[in-house]
């Protein structure tokens, strides 16, 4: 059986600020205040990796623009070469069927 653990050790504040930390959560949470973050008023711009682009190309069929930004960030997270073109291969199936990315987990 293999041990489980944390990836990396994080240090805590000191016991008494982080009793505080909690208390003053529960506070907020009791009176129901929420913390909103700013959103950006920029979208999040996915530039289209050239070796995709090329893929791309090749394929008519799945020249389409509407699932991309899904399929680019899935590909560029990929951590090996093999990988990568595994994942570009199934992209360029799925979006010339005009699946979306997670077409598998849709009711």
């Amino acid at each position: 059986m293999q041990k489980l653990g944390l990836a990396k050790k994080v240090a805590l504040p000191p016991d008494e600020e982080f009793i505080s930390f909690i208390a003053e959560a529960m506070e907020l949470n009791e009176k129901g205040i929420k913390v909103v973050a700013p959103k950006s008023e920029r979208p999040k711009v996915l530039e289209t990796p050239d070796y995709f682009l090329a893929k791309l190309e090749q394929n008519p069929q799945a020249k389409s623009d509407s699932f991309r930004k899904e399929y680019i960030a899935w590909i560029n997270e990929a951590k090996t070469e093999a990988t990568r073109q595994k994942r570009i291969d199934e992209a360029l199936e799925w979006i010339a069927e005009g699946k979306l990315r997670f077409w598998k987990y849709m009711k």
